[in-house]
């Protein structure tokens, strides 16, 4: 392609490394199509944490690379082993034609590719490596085809994708396979027979021991170990005793030359001889040939090849495998076969046989030879029909036909008379013909799930009494009649269902996630059924029958319409009664005296305001252990009757309207183990749940408590929550208990730990407190426009999968992060993402790529490594910001997202979804996506059997089912988008959209409203990892925080607006002053009030200015416009003089002011504008005012405004002329000189800093720093020679100020405005 590169060439050694890459290197042989060059590189191996650095490619290189995107490199590398030199490593420059022949080394023919750090296949000589990564690359998402080369030109990708020179093997692989060796070997267990020098091998189930000159054509000792017992020999070292099984045992001694030798051994040895059936497993070995000496185990009966790459021919192939005499069960499965080996129908002792995913197309006619085969698997493949020779498996009672392109039930299946079970899942099925199923009588279990049924035909009356069990989820069917399966008794489907005669087995029942109106009346009819679901359908009313019936052991109801509960007349032997999510005002009032056996009970979310009793007189009967009454409307009076259950191990009361919980009613709930009463006004916990020795688990956010509970005693106590309480103080025990875990006391607020409770806390796993508030300008800037909550909850998993990224302060404090991952069992992923997730993230944004968010995912999977081959975790990842394109834009929110894990956006109250959810039971294109890759898709719908998500971070070995291409969705935020909420798959499957933003809107503590949530899942069921996170957002006008502090905004080209509103400096702005970094320290320390000298002219403000950049908030970046923009400035004086008082900038000390040493910080706000014709405008009542001044000839007009004024009630409206303000001589002395800031003060200004700065010891905020240890007398004075003259001057200000009020009389007076911005 295009010009041809340099010829392939090897360094001579590490030495010359640097200069093969800055492509200073000598001509080679050149390649057979000229496109080939090796670079040789001093590479440490995979398994070191140092890595081949990305940007290992010289100049020479890159300029080749880049005259075409059809050009790349390639690594290559040598053996995997801890033997080979680390600079066994070649990078070699090809392009995409360049087959893997032209790769190999020299002397080696072929070329090895390795996938996720799992199986090694060779590649055949006509395949592209090149091509292979980029359509890989292509595969996970890319499609920039200079983003795909700079990607495979990443050594982080060899974790996904690895080219071998030689076939790696593994050392502890190896060993599994075959351990052989020369050693001494005696036989017997007497002395009579004498060491000697042996071939000795182990592999399968045999222990071979034979001549060293003629270990394969000489005798051979064959010893089995099943049963048997491998030892060690205490009389001689290194030495250990393979004795076999039977009346017959043969014992063989063998001497190791090492103790790792003789271990190695004794390992594999033991694991052979504690096996019951003899069985060999070389699965995910990637081999193409079965070990000659395994061929010697005739008793193998199960032999395991998944996940290899076996050849059909030649020596050790699936050809070989008939000399296995007693071979009954063989897994071929993935093994990339492409046609049936007809070999293996010579095995006739085959009893199962599994040979699924391998894109087999049709069986051969020879199957029909495998007379003993019992079970047979061919999932996976591409089959449309079945050979008629297959009816001669006569006792053939499994077949699995699931996920092939089957369109009809095979014919062939009535001919199998001793089948009973037939697997067609994610087949392509449109029609259930029931009377091509009425004709298997024998068939009793039919999985039929994630197929195209649209409806069933039934053309015949007669019925069907064998099928018990059938599965029909995930179709298009909308009603369905099976009225012919009278001896149904599961049956697992997502439709209307009519049943007539009733199924008189039938004993489990789901009908969830429907449309249902009512109950049929054929499961009333029911007799024997003991689960019946009908959740999530539109149930108004209970049937008395199905309440009432004396075989259900199991109902659940949640998440239907129902106002109320027939009453119980009789006892039920109900167990289970979910009914959350209803309209229930009330409990029947003989529930507890009816339902003795009820030990679970959910009425969370309905509107419950008070329960039934449950004692007849004093004496109770009540069984109930577990009870969820979460999000009621209950009071106190609810708790006497809580007693009545002695039995209760957990309790949730949390979202009521309780205010106290009685100590003499909690002391007799002895048996509690789990206590939640969060989101209620307690004030207190009892001091008697000290009695409950049994309580590990104390959940009480979001109350009134300002008492620490006595809980520290408890012995068994795990997990304490008293966040978002009024907690002051905490009084502690000597010794905490040894199995608290965790301790969340964030949110309280008024709560100060010492150090000495710290210590004792510290040996807590994990402790939760709020961090000390920061000063930094960063986060003040962002407080004002967001701010964050974060609840994670383990639930009653031992450990926490869940974690999360807040970031409220990114890319220097405009912008804002916000993460979830969920690892689902694994906490690796998950924190290795909240690590690395945001600097990729900051990396992409650089780049000015609009693909950002995508590559994010992209880059974070291949930055995963090796975590990312086994383990997967779902993200969701948000990210605030201003447009690219537009820096001045207003604020956009761009949310990336793969798996579980949603955000959703509350905007004007209403939740708007801006997430995915790539699963395959919520995402039919996906679902039928993975269809199409032949993955096979388990019951629990799960992609095998491992995940239900379909896109994720991380398994790479699910490729290419499982992908990290994110779902991307952007939208601009406006001032009605008031919440953003984050959550993993736990919370969503328990929280409706609806649901969660009504629950926490009205909350103003995020941390409060994220632990809401988590609360709410738990006690909707959620027993997972549940995490949580709330992100307030205020975007809207009244939060800016630019150093304008109450000028227009900008509007379209750089001039001001008139509809723009004003900005109110935030309280917490934390805007620290800022000058140019061309000013020196010594020129911005000046005395207060101090000015330079006459000769600086007021122009030079022009130049000192300019550089400087604007210090804007987030909502209104400094537009891209070349016309010079007003300057605030935020300028800070300080006064730090000598007893003499004289400072460094200045020569004299200021006239008419004295001081004594005190530091005096004054920060004032300098606004100019250049350009004639421009006016300021009146600035509305809330903020402060400026009359438009003068201009001076250089055309600049300058505002001072004066911030925390302490002495005056007015805000300055204008500012004199320079020529006005330089007539007094105290006046010229203060105007003389321009600060090296470009700040003047004028008079007046000065006199009143004067004034504040004497009260600045007093104040604790402000822009007033005091010295860290004021003496009382420290005080600015006037000398008595110019008290007349100051006196003179400030009367001169007010007859000046009375002149100018009635010019000014449009301009309102507005009060003082304070900010303290530190």
């Amino acid at each position: 392609m295009g010009e041809a590169g340099p010829g392939p060439r090897e360094a001579p050694g590490p030495e010359e490394d640097e200069t093969a890459a800055s492509g200073g290197a000598r001509e080679g042989r050149a390649g057979p199509r000229g496109a080939i060059r090796v670079l040789k590189r001093n590479a440490k191996r995979p398994g070191s944490r140092s890595c081949l650095s990305r940007s290992r490619v010289g100049s020479r290189e890159r300029t080749w690379l880049k005259g075409d995107v059809g050009r790349g490199c390639v690594y290559v590398y040598g053996r995997d082993s801890a033997a080979v030199a680390s600079s066994d490593l070649r990078l070699v420059l090809c392009t995409v034609d360049t087959p893997a022949s032209e790769i190999c080394d020299e002397g080696r023919k072929n070329l090895f590719l390795q996938l996720h750090g799992d199986l090694v296949r060779r590649l055949e000589p006509t395949e592209k490596p090149l091509q292979i990564v980029y359509d890989y690359l292509a595969g996970l998402g890319f499609d920039d085809p200079l983003r795909m080369q700079e990607e495979a030109a990443n050594s982080d990708l060899s974790c996904m994708i690895r080219f071998y020179s030689e076939k790696p093997c593994q050392v502890e692989q190896l060993d599994r396979i075959l351990l052989s060796g020369v050693y001494n070997v005696r036989k017997g267990k007497t002395q009579l027979h004498k060491w000697a020098e042996r071939s000795v091998t182990l592999c399968g189930t045999c222990l071979i021991v034979s001549s060293v000159k003629d270990s394969h054509a000489g005798k051979m000792h064959i010893l089995p170990l099943i049963g048997g017992k491998v030892e060690e020999l205490k009389r001689r070292q290194y030495t250990l005793a393979f004795t076999s099984a039977g009346a017959q045992a043969q014992t063989y001694h063998v001497s190791f030359d090492s103790l790792a030798e003789c271990q190695r051994w004794h390992r594999r040895a033991s694991t052979v001889v504690s096996m019951r059936l003899s069985m060999v497993d070389l699965s995910c070995y990637s081999l193409e040939e079965v070990p000659e000496h395994l061929f010697y185990s005739q008793d193998i009966a199960y032999l395991n090849l998944r996940h290899n790459f076996m050849r059909s021919s030649g020596t050790g192939s699936l050809d070989s495998l008939c000399r296995f005499s007693q071979l009954k069960s063989l897994n071929l499965s993935n093994n990339r076969l492409g046609e049936f080996p007809v070999s293996l129908c010579e095995i006739s002792t085959l009893t199962e046989l599994n040979i699924s995913c391998n894109g087999l197309r049709y069986l051969p006619s020879q199957i029909g030879k495998l007379l003993n085969l019992q079970t047979f698997w061919l999932d996976g493949n591409f089959l449309t029909s079945l050979p008629e020779e297959l009816g001669n498996l006569q006792q053939l009672s499994c077949l699995g036909l699931s996920f092939n392109n089957f369109c009809e039930l095979p014919a062939i299946c009535e001919k199998l008379v001793a089948l009973d079970k037939l697997a067609l899942a994610g087949n392509l099925l449109e029609t259930l013909d029931l009377a091509v199923l009425n004709h298997m009588s024998h068939i009793k279990s039919v999985d039929l799930r994630l197929n195209n049924l649209k409806r069933a035909a039934a053309d015949t009356l007669e019925g069907n009494k064998s099928v018990t069990y059938m599965d029909l989820r995930d179709n298009q069917m909308t009603d369905l009649d099976l009225s012919s399966l009278s001896s149904l008794e599961q049956l697992h489907c997502l439709t209307a269902v009519n049943i007539y005669p009733v199924p008189g087995q039938l004993t489990c029942l789901e009908l969830s996630h429907n449309q249902l109106q009512c109950i049929p009346d054929w499961a009333c009819e029911a007799k024997k059924l003991e689960v019946l679901d009908v959740s999530y359908n539109l149930l108004v009313e209970l049937p008395l029958r199905i309440l009432s019936s004396l075989s259900l052991r199991k109902l659940m109801v949640g998440h239907n319409h129902l106002h109320s509960l027939p009453p119980l007349l009789e006892h039920i032997p109900l167990e289970v009664l979910d009914l959350q999510h209803n309209l229930l005002t009330k409990l029947p009032e003989t529930l507890f005296l009816k339902a003795l056996n009820l030990r679970y009970l959910n009425a969370s979310a309905n509107s419950l305001e008070s329960l039934p009793s449950a004692c007849v007189g004093e004496e109770s009967l009540s069984m109930l252990q577990l009870l969820y009454l979460t999000n009621n409307n209950l009071t106190d009076q609810c708790i006497p009757v809580l007693v009545g259950h002695p039995n209760l191990r957990i309790l949730h009361l949390a979202n009521n309207n309780l205010h106290t919980f009685p100590a003499s009613k909690l002391s007799k709930l002895e048996h509690l183990e789990e206590l939640n009463l969060s989101g209620n006004k307690l004030k207190t916990i009892p001091t008697t749940v000290a009695n409950c020795k049994l309580l590990h688990t104390l959940i009480a956010h979001s109350n009134e408590i300002s008492i620490f509970p006595e809980i520290l005693h408890l012995p068994r106590i795990q997990f304490v929550d008293l966040s978002c309480n009024e907690l002051t103080e905490i009084l502690i025990p000597e010794a905490l208990p040894g199995a608290l875990q965790e301790l969340d006391l964030s949110g309280n607020t008024n709560l100060v730990l010492e150090h000495k409770i710290l210590d004792i806390f510290s040996h807590i796993t994990t402790l939760k407190i709020d961090a000390k508030p920061s000063l930094t300008a960063d986060s003040a800037l962002t407080s004002s426009f967001w701010s964050h909550g974060v609840a994670e909850m383990a639930g009653q998993r031992n450990k926490l999968c869940v974690s999360s990224l807040a970031l409220g302060s990114f890319a220097e404090g405009l912008e804002a992060v916000y993460g979830m991952f969920d690892g689902d069992k694994n906490e690796e992923l998950p924190r290795l993402l909240q690590c690395t997730m945001a600097d990729v993230l900051l990396e992409e944004v650089q780049q000015s790529d609009t693909m950002f968010m995508s590559n994010t995912f992209f880059v974070s999977h291949r930055k995963l490594g090796m975590a990312g081959q086994k383990l997967g975790s779902s993200a969701v990842l948000c990210y605030i910001h201003h447009e690219v394109a537009d820096p001045a834009s207003n604020f956009s929110l761009t949310v990336a997202n793969v798996g579980t894990c949603q955000a959703i956006l509350c905007r004007s109250g209403k939740p708007l979804p801006l997430s995915k959810v790539f699963s395959l039971e919520q995402c039919p294109e996906e679902a039928r996506r993975v269809k199409e890759q032949k993955a096979i898709i388990t019951e629990d719908n799960k992609v095998n059997g491992v995940t239900c998500c379909t896109r994720m971070l991380g398994c790479t070995y699910l490729h290419p089912w499982i992908l990290p291409k994110p779902h991307v969705n952007s939208i601009p935020l406006t001032v009605q988008d008031e919440l953003l909420l984050l959550g993993n798959k736990a919370l969503w499957e328990h929280l409706s959209y609806e649901e969660a933003i009504s629950a926490v809107r009205h909350l103003h503590d995020p941390l409060a409203a994220a632990k809401k949530l988590c609360t709410l899942a738990q006690s909707y069921g959620c027993q997972d990892n549940v995490g949580a996170m709330v992100v307030c957002l205020n975007i809207s006008e009244d939060n800016c925080t630019c150093e304008m502090h109450g000028l227009t905004l900008t509007g379209p080209g750089g001039f001001s607006s008139a509809t723009t509103k004003p900005a109110t400096p935030s309280s917490s702005s934390g805007i620290a002053s800022e000058f140019s970094s061309e000013l020196s320290a010594s020129e911005v320390s000046s005395e207060v009030g101090s000015t330079a000298s006459d000769e600086h002219s007021a122009v030079g403000l022009d130049s000192s200015l300019l550089p400087r950049q604007e210090r804007r908030c987030s909502l209104h970046p400094v537009p891209p416009s070349s016309i010079f923009q007003r300057q605030p400035s935020s300028a800070t004086f300080s006064s730090n003089q000598s007893d003499n008082g004289l400072d460094s900038d200045d020569e004299q000390p200021v006239e008419g002011v004295m001081t004594n040493g005190s530091k005096v910080e004054v920060e004032v706000d300098i606004h100019c504008c250049k350009g004639k014709g421009l006016e300021f405008e009146c600035l509305t009542a809330e903020y402060s005012s400026s009359a438009p001044g003068p201009e001076d000839d250089s055309g600049l007009i300058f505002i001072i405004r004066r911030q925390n004024s302490v002495n005056s009630n007015t805000v300055q409206r204008g500012v004199k002329e320079k020529c006005e303000l330089q007539k007094s001589l105290s006046t010229c002395c203060l105007y003389g000189k321009k600060l090296s800031n470009g700040s003047i003060v004028p008079l007046e200004e000065s006199l009143n800093l004067i004034e504040v700065a004497t009260e600045a010891p007093k104040k604790k905020t402000g822009y007033f720093a005091a010295p860290s240890q004021m003496e009382p007398e420290d005080q600015f004075v006037v000398p008595p020679d110019l008290e007349e003259e100051v006196k003179e001057q400030m009367k001169q200000h007010q007859e000046n100020g009375a002149h100018q009020e009635p010019k000014e009389e449009h301009a309102p007076s507005l009060p003082d405005e304070f900010d303290t911005a530190l």
